[in-house]
């Protein structure tokens, strides 16, 4: 067992104290008929290119989110003993994660996604001894990235979407990926919550390119 580094503890108090609408402006409803979700919100840290986060990108041929980048995470299995071993599970089936490198420090609240109907609530992990991952089933997952957060909050990396419903929220152009949707928002508020972020410009607003739209009400 390893104490999360002195980087990630003002994150860590933050979340603690935090709220749902912190991160959406949508209402958590209630769980009747709706179905029980976690992702995995793995930071470690690079020798070379210091603390990151990691994240996936969706193969083409998903029938959901196909292409978007997203946490690695899915549904409550009734096996699962809790929100947490299914995140850990799901890392570990999407991109071969080791469980047994991974500190769970916190969750988020509880938060809703109305496309899906899914109630998903993040979990927040210290990779003390990180290891290769890549896609564990490539009909599935077609990359795995680590993201460093001192590129994540670079402002030429930042932009708001414009989906074609209207919504606009933000969103990063990194390594060749487009994150938007939930994935982005919760890392837009994550940046800020550890004091990482800088200005950025807010009034760069672009339209979602029609090959990554998905359904967002």
């Amino acid at each position: 067992m390893s104490n999360p580094p002195d980087w990630l503890r003002p994150l860590i108090d933050k979340v603690r104290s935090s709220e749902a609408s912190d991160y959406t402006r949508l209402p958590t409803p209630d769980g009747e008929g709706r179905r029980q979700s976690a992702v995995l919100i793995l930071f470690g840290e690079d020798p070379v290119t210091g603390p990151d986060v990691l994240l996936l990108q969706r193969a083409d041929t998903m029938r959901n989110h196909a292409g978007q980048p997203a946490f690695p995470g899915g549904a409550v299995d009734p096996g699962d003993a809790d929100t947490i071993a299914c995140a850990l599970r799901e890392a570990e089936e999407e991109v071969g994660l080791d469980p047994s490198t991974v500190e769970v420090v916190t969750t988020l609240p509880t938060l809703w996604i109305p496309v899906s109907n899914f109630l998903v609530t993040p979990v927040i992990a210290w990779w003390r001894e990180p290891h290769p991952v890549g896609p564990a089933d490539p009909r599935e997952v077609a990359r795995v990235e680590r993201l460093p957060i001192r590129e994540l909050v670079d402002p030429a990396h930042r932009l708001r979407l414009r989906h074609p419903s209207g919504w606009i929220g933000p969103a990063f152009r990194i390594h060749d990926m487009l994150v938007w949707g939930f994935t982005a928002g919760v890392l837009s508020t994550l940046l800020e919550l550890g004091g990482w972020a800088v200005d950025w410009p807010t009034g760069r607003v672009e339209e979602l390119p029609t090959s990554g739209a998905a359904p967002v009400r």
